[in-house]
């Protein structure tokens, strides 16, 4: 069994890098990524406990960009999620530097929100958040610590009230373009994949087949098709369309810790995950022939 999509406390996690190792092997997962939200933190702490205990640690990433697509004359815009897998070599330092670019741009948003939530009459302050935060600092924080306070009495009360992109309190964080997340992610070693597709939120099959065929041909190179989101018919369609347009196959937990409790490393939600261990094998043996 293993697990290609985690979070550690680094990003929007509430599990140390070294916990999530130790979580992993006692849950029976035998090849682990961690995809941190723009930042490598979480796996640079977790790759040498991992290496002393013999778990495959695979390096990963999940870029939050943004998609424009123009059909029959309207304009579409999407919120895409990309993960990227370092399979057989390390991210480049100019990768590296373009993270801590997205990074500042994420911390200049979230000023502005502090902004807007204290004229919503909340007290909260940037220190507070970013305690929790640690390295990346964004939006689930923010919820935490409204909760904690006693603001809301959930996490979707948090984002429902405050948060979310339909909330008054919602700021608006320049995200980069999907295309040139790929290209970012392909140019600095990395095999582009796109995360949990049924999140793009386009019921109409063929109409999301496009989508994904425009990602491909900006050089996408798999896609998410085992998910904790998606259930069996979900995942018997991004099956088929990864065979269609010749993407490799990923799957993972999108494991958060207390984040989301519900949700558990390697086997998802109420077991709906078993990911075998030849995806992987698949996924190296693809990007060896790039």
């Amino acid at each position: 069994m293993i697990d290609l999509h985690s979070h550690t406390n680094e990003s929007d996690g509430t599990v140390a890098p070294a916990d999530l190792v130790d979580l992993a092997i006692r849950s029976g997962v035998e090849a682990l990524a961690i995809t941190d939200h723009d930042t490598f933190a979480g796996y640079d702490e977790a790759k040498p406990v991992a290496n002393a205990k013999g778990l495959d640690l695979v390096c990963g990433i999940e870029i939050n960009t943004r998609m424009t697509q123009s059909r029959d004359g309207r304009e579409r815009a999407w919120s895409v999620h990309l993960l990227g897998y370092f399979l057989h070599e390390p991210p480049s330092a100019a990768f590296r530097d373009w993270l801590s670019a997205l990074i500042e741009s994420r911390r200049k948003r979230n000023t502005k929100l502090v902004a807007r939530l204290n004229e919503m009459g909340v007290n909260i302050d940037l220190r507070e958040v970013e305690a929790m935060g640690r390295t990346l600092t964004g939006r689930p924080h923010f919820a935490r610590v409204l909760l904690n306070k006693g603001y809301v009495s959930s996490t979707e009360e948090a984002f429902r009230k405050y948060l979310g992109e339909s909330a008054p309190g919602f700021v608006h964080r320049d995200s980069p373009q999907t295309a040139e997340g790929i290209r970012r992610i392909s140019e600095a070693g990395g095999l582009a994949v796109l995360a949990h597709p049924i999140r793009l939120g386009i019921r109409d099959a063929r109409r999301e087949e496009e989508a994904i065929s425009d990602l491909r041909d900006a050089g996408l190179g798999g896609i998410e098709v085992y998910h904790s989101d998606h259930g069996p018919e979900d995942v018997a369609r991004y099956a088929a369309l990864a065979q269609r347009l010749e993407l490799a196959v990923t799957g993972g937990s999108d494991f958060h810790g207390d984040a989301k409790p519900g949700i558990r490393l390697g086997t998802g939600i109420n077991g709906n995950l078993h990911i075998d261990g030849e995806v992987l094998v698949e996924l190296r043996r693809r990007d060896a022939r790039r």
